[in-house]
């Protein structure tokens, strides 16, 4: 439905040796990654979740932003919906971008930045309206759904600008982007490399 799934398949592909995933909650993504040759690790700062996901990877309890890997170390890193679940996370980037090695690629999967947040009103599926607030990154309550914890929590905007000049000050070189859900996408995808 979202299109996590058809992402990691298209931007990520198949590989071998560790793939890190950022924020790995339950361990869900775990399971597509073997499918695809790579051996899943996990990193989450929340212990609940870590509970959930102990029996589908090994995992690590972390900041994303102060990983405890050693850099040029991995070939694969994902992180897949905790865009706007993280306070900073350009320095999510930069963490993923010190622990890839040369040629090393980083798959992000995220809400998508122009069309959910606060400022998008999609009562009507066809047609999302886009409310003031959308230019500036902010941390916001206001949620465009009322299914999970978004809404109840609060979560991170970035502009798309935002995002993309992260990706490249993170020092990573953006390869590929897709969009996924409909009528009006839900989801963006970006496929970024580490420079030889």
């Amino acid at each position: 439905m979202l299109g996590i799934d058809r992402a990691l398949v298209e931007l990520l592909g198949p590989g071998s040796g560790p793939c890190l995933e950022i924020g790995c909650g339950t361990g869900v993504n775990a399971a597509r990654l073997r499918a695809l040759g790579w051996d899943p690790v996990g990193v989450d700062l929340s212990a609940a979740m870590l509970h959930h996901a102990a029996g589908r990877l090994p995992i690590v309890r972390a900041d994303a932003a102060r990983l405890p890997i050693r850099s040029a170390s991995l070939d694969a890193v994902i992180a897949v919906m905790i865009s706007t679940d993280l306070p900073d996370y350009p320095a999510v980037l930069h963490e993923a971008a010190r622990i890839l090695r040369p040629g090393g690629r980083l798959v992000h999967v995220g809400v998508h930045p122009c069309f959910c947040g606060g400022f998008a009103d999609r009562t009507d599926p066809a047609a999302v309206v886009i409310r003031p607030g959308y230019l500036d990154a902010h941390w916001t309550t206001a949620s465009w759904t009322t299914e999970g914890v978004r809404n109840r929590v609060g979560a991170t905007h970035l502009p798309l600008p935002d995002l993309l000049n992260a990706v490249g000050a993170a020092g990573l070189v953006l390869e590929r982007a897709s969009e996924g859900g409909s009528p009006v996408p839900v989801v963006l995808s970006l496929a970024a490399r580490r420079p030889e």
